[in-house]
């Protein structure tokens, strides 16, 4: 039996008391399984086997998550007697054992051989032509991956197209429609498919791929696994997806049978693309990345151990999985979750936990999508992190083709009232970023001795020594705080910025890690160029770097934020989104730099999840590679693909990074490097 949000209330009475097989989802178990485990006594009593499908996908924040629901779920199951075996199946990572080990705390053992059948899958990268030589501009990676769309519909195949981000789904959606404006209906065979739809409509539009009505969908990695859409010809990657194992995953949406298929990656401007499609062997050939879990995040175990407390009273002295909570459920006694009483810790408190746990964000309060136009409907939701830069008001809001503003956005009551318009521009928010250093873990001079490594926390100062050849590298705790400030109007298909707005909305705030890189005033001085061209190369140098690192640490673009000088360089500004095909504008970086300014490169989750400091240890490599990155680039002055895009960066910055890094790497800023392609 199927047991989820859609599962009638009467089907989940019979199916508690007489199910022998649950198919369910990790936030019914979380909200709807767990917390009423006595109803669902029978089956705890006789649990023999707990399956977990696509196991790659529970990596990052939601894989922390699941691992504190199967420690809640193995505590129960302790409590009724019952002692499951665990089944985990997952596509090609590097770490699958592992992963299952760390999400579970139990062994297992490996099964590599796949007898999953394949038939002839056609894998073919396209990249845009170049428009403007002299800028490095290639034609937009959107108007080309609706171009390759067209050609497989014409051939009356059926398509899913994956795009990056909520915004690039709807403007695809939108441009596909208005290339099969035909007769009445027509445009129904292209639909949208991205988070914050209601279910009915995702269920329809499910239904429709299966049964052939839908011919092409667009989505984000909504679709990119567990949801049943039938066998698809062709699956359209605009831009890369950020990892290898994501690729494959939306590859194989096409073809799932034995019969022939055909994946398309059409690669962006962004460097980590440009890199895939000129070195095709490193995607075929390479190791497919590892996924990374941090299930003691503190923000994550508190969350789970309030959960866990309602579900079964804590022992004085019990464990969670191995970690020592008992100072968690002393502060949670302070604040009155919990009351200590003859020897174990009892949930006195009256809210339901589960329902203020988030497993896929930092907060688990959505904002509801409000239609005005005729009365008041809901027509979908927005997670809190987006809320701010997509329902903001003025902003254009575009559901499958369909265009709303925002008349208002409650913030307090987490609601946007919006009203069906028509206009020829989208919006695009402005992000400001602030990063301040807490706590320093680690740092290490240029030329100092491994074992000299500062491990204990240091002051939050700069780490380079005056003089010095090459940077300081850090390791810490810092605080992130980012605010819109702004929007952008952009006219559809041709990107041009046809106005702004000013914004002023509350602050979201994160404690997190980072790695950071400070570059000695010496660098600095050595530059044969004025304060402006300085202050170009260093915001080029960010932005080159963080494309390296998310590489090097084979993750996703999300996972990793970027800051120069604690002001925000980040990807929600997404000063040249459309045509990049990466958020990664400059936003709002200090007009002037510090005498010794420093990259910021931080996790972009709270409390951190784990690639600041493998970062840390590969800052030699990071350097060369950007190096690498910015001299192969074949552009004259800097363009998407290595320095940033046109409007973010001035003439100079791709000759001053790569200069600034030369300096760094060898202590003389005219030496030369050798040009490698990236």
């Amino acid at each position: 039996f199927t047991y989820d949000g859609d599962t009638p209330s009467d089907a989940r009475r019979a199916i508690r008391g007489k199910a022998h097989v649950v198919l369910s989802n990790p936030d019914m178990v979380h909200s709807g399984i767990l917390p009423h485990h006595p109803r669902w006594a029978k089956l705890f009593e006789n649990l023999r086997y707990v399956i977990i499908d696509e196991l790659h996908a529970y990596r990052g924040v939601f894989g922390s998550h699941l691992s504190n629901i199967l420690r809640r779920l193995q505590r129960i199951c302790r409590h009724y007697g019952s002692d499951p075996i665990f089944i985990c199946s997952s596509a090609t990572i590097a770490n699958p054992k592992e992963l299952a080990e760390g999400l579970t705390g139990r062994s297992f053992e490996l099964v590599e051989k796949s007898g999953a059948p394949r038939g002839e899958k056609f894998f073919l990268f396209v990249n845009p032509p170049v428009v403007n030589a002299e800028l490095g501009i290639r034609r937009s990676y959107l108007h080309e991956s609706r171009r390759v769309a067209m050609e497989f519909l014409k051939q009356s195949l059926q398509i899913i197209v994956f795009a990056q981000s909520r915004l690039a789904v709807e403007l695809l959606t939108t441009y596909l429609k208005d290339a099969l404006h035909g007769p009445p209906g027509s445009d129904e065979l292209v639909r949208g498919y991205r988070g914050g739809y209601l279910p009915n409509r995702r269920r329809e539009i499910e239904k429709g791929l299966r049964e052939g009505a839908v011919r092409a969908v667009v989505s984000t990695n909504a679709l990119e696994l567990g949801i049943d859409i039938g066998a698809l010809d062709v699956s359209v990657m605009a831009g890369y997806p950020g990892t290898i194992a994501a690729t494959w995953q939306r590859a194989g949406r096409a073809g799932r049978r034995s019969t022939r298929s055909a994946a398309v990656l059409v690669a962006s401007s962004a460097p980590i693309d440009q890199f895939i499609v000129r070195n095709p062997s490193y995607f075929f050939d390479a190791s497919p990345e590892h996924a990374l879990i941090n299930p003691d995040n503190l923000h994550i175990l508190i969350d789970h151990v309030k959960c866990a407390a309602f579900e079964l009273p804590f022992a004085d002295d019990e464990q969670f999985s191995g970690e020592d909570v008992q100072s968690v459920l002393s502060v949670l006694g302070e604040q009155q979750f919990v009351h200590l009483a003859d020897g174990q810790w009892n949930w006195t408190n009256e809210s339901y936990p589960a329902d203020a746990v988030s497993l896929r964000s930092v907060s688990s309060d959505n904002f509801i999508v409000v239609d005005i136009t005729q009365g008041e409907r809901v027509i979908g939701e927005t997670d809190f992190t987006s809320g701010p830069s997509t329902l903001h008001e003025k902003a254009i809001y575009i559901l499958e083709g369909q265009l709303f503003q925002v008349e208002k956005l409650d913030f307090d009551g987490r609601k946007a009232y919006l009203r069906s318009v028509e206009c020829d521009y989208y919006t695009d928010a402005i992000t400001y970023t602030k990063v301040t250093i807490l706590d320093t873990f680690a740092t290490q001079a240029h030329g100092s001795p491994l074992d000299a490594l500062n491990e204990t926390p240091a002051p939050a100062t700069s780490s380079a020594v005056p003089g010095a050849a090459t940077p300081g590298k850090s390791h810490g705790e810092v605080h992130v705080v980012s605010r819109v400030v702004g929007f952008k109007k952009i006219k559809f298909y041709t990107n041009e910025n046809i106005g702004s707005g000013e914004l002023d909305l509350p602050e979201q705030q994160m404690h997190t890690t980072s790695y950071w890189m400070t570059i000695p005033s010496a660098t600095m001085q050595a530059m044969p160029f004025g304060g402006d061209d300085r202050r170009d190369g260093v915001v080029g140098l960010a932005f080159a770097m963080k494309n390296v690192a998310q590489l090097l640490l084979m993750c996703d673009g999300h996972d990793i934020g970027l800051s120069v000088d604690g002001g925000s360089l980040d990807r929600s500004t997404r000063s040249h989104s459309t045509s990049s095909g990466r958020a990664g504008g400059i936003g709002t970086v200090p007009e002037a730099l510090a005498a010794e300014p420093s990259v910021f490169i931080y996790d972009n989750y709270p409390g951190g999840i784990g690639f600041s400091r493998p970062l840390f240890e590969m800052h030699d490599l990071l350097l060369e590679r950007t190096q690498d990155l910015i001299t192969g680039c074949p552009c004259s002055s800097g363009c998407p693909s290595c320095v940033g895009p046109e409007g973010n960066t001035g003439p100079h910055a791709k000759q001053v990074a790569s200069l600034i890094l030369a300096h760094l790497m060898t202590g003389d800023a005219t030496a030369a490097v050798e040009e490698r392609p990236f």
